[in-house]
């Protein structure tokens, strides 16, 4: 049977691994400083500041912590989405963190905030990534073939 998802899955390895790579840059300031265009957060503290509203259960140095994780998280993600390398395992903890991050906005700031954020899209395409058969053009795939 041909594989038929050979581009569409590179595509969205490469959208969802973007998706996560961005923000990540925006909270460590790399893409410029708060009140430039497209700019979030621009920096640590800005960010933190927004995990706060979505954690107001926790104290501040908790949501730094929890902050931290999550922005680990994000950017190894973001990477093995890229290189395609444990893509499907990547793929169902995007879907799972981003479950998470819905669920939390979702309670704390309304439905408006995870749909302004395309959380439910990143979400739901990660779900489809982690379901595709076969990750063309990825290591996973150059590692299986070295395999056989």
């Amino acid at each position: 049977m041909k594989n038929s998802f050979k581009i569409p899955q590179l595509l969205l390895r490469f959208a969802l691994g973007i998706t996560f790579l961005t923000p990540v840059s925006d909270r460590l300031g790399i893409l410029g400083p708060m009140g430039e265009r497209n700019i979030e957060w621009g920096n640590w503290e800005n960010f933190i500041d927004y995990t706060t509203t979505l954690m107001p259960f926790m104290d501040r140095p908790m949501v730094n912590v929890m902050g931290g994780i999550a922005t680990v998280a994000e950017l190894i993600i973001g990477v093995l989405l890229i290189i395609g390398y444990k893509t499907k395992y990547a793929a169902i903890s995007s879907c799972v963190l981003t479950l998470i991050f819905i669920l939390s906005m979702t309670v704390f700031k309304g439905i408006k905030a995870p749909i302004n954020y395309a959380v439910f899209v990143t979400c739901t395409s990660s779900f489809l990534l982690s379901r595709i058969s076969s990750y063309e053009w990825s290591l996973d795939h150059l590692m299986k073939r070295k395999n056989n």
